[in-house]
């Protein structure tokens, strides 16, 4: 059976993007067999996936929680690696429906829970999500598609000036040419020399004092 649009099973689909001052460039979750359509919680960040499935195995990780994991995105990682070890655990210890999760890297086809991934633009490049810090709150409203950084302007100014791009995972070698040539995964991480031309002088600076 064929539903008409005005008469759907459901208001939204399996997979929804969602945008918003944490993901100005978009963000992925999937919906499909969620019951909660809005979650808002302070963030606890971590750095990589391993430093917070650590915190989760360690039971660290509250109801309410935000979980942020970071620099795992196209040229953090690099290579945009799954979540799926953390998204487990946190299943596991019976908070798959009282925390969420935000990332800029990606979640397998088996994740389950209010887990946001592909957030763009990455923290490797400055994005939003490099900016937030502990407690900050975080909203993400599945009915009007947003994700938001509850921070002020002004704040997110002064910190985007503070922020250094950290060393890379890779220096050299194919991940090193990788983390060069990749795009964001706003326009489907593909790699073109032309990604690394795109981005603003100072961050091509920054990458190349790294380059081996």
């Amino acid at each position: 059976i064929v539903r008409s649009i005005e008469n759907p099973l459901h208001n939204v689909g399996t997979a929804v993007i969602l945008k918003g001052t944490l993901a100005p460039d978009g963000a992925v979750i999937k919906t499909a067999g969620m019951e909660m359509t809005k979650f808002t919680g302070k963030a606890k960040v971590f750095d990589s996936e391993e430093t917070a499935f650590d915190s989760v195995a360690k039971g660290e990780i509250d109801e309410g929680d935000v979980l942020v994991i970071r620099y795992e995105g196209p040229k953090g990682g690099p290579g945009m690696r799954e979540m799926l070890a953390t998204t487990a655990a946190i299943v596991g210890q019976g908070l798959g429906k009282k925390v969420a999760m935000v990332t800029d890297g990606r979640f397998s086809g088996g994740t389950r829970g209010f887990m946001v991934g592909h957030v763009a633009p990455e923290a490797f490049v400055g994005g939003p999500i490099a900016l937030v810090k502990n407690d900050d709150e975080i909203s993400v409203n599945i009915e009007d598609n947003s994700i938001n950084l509850q921070v002020s302007k002004d704040e997110l100014e002064k910190r985007s000036k503070e922020w250094r791009m950290p060393k890379p995972n890779y220096e050299s070698g194919a991940l090193s040419k990788y983390a060069f040539l990749v795009g964001s995964a706003a326009d489907g991480a593909t790699t073109d020399p032309d990604n690394f031309l795109k981005m603003s002088k100072h961050l091509r600076d920054n990458m190349l004092t790294h380059i081996d």
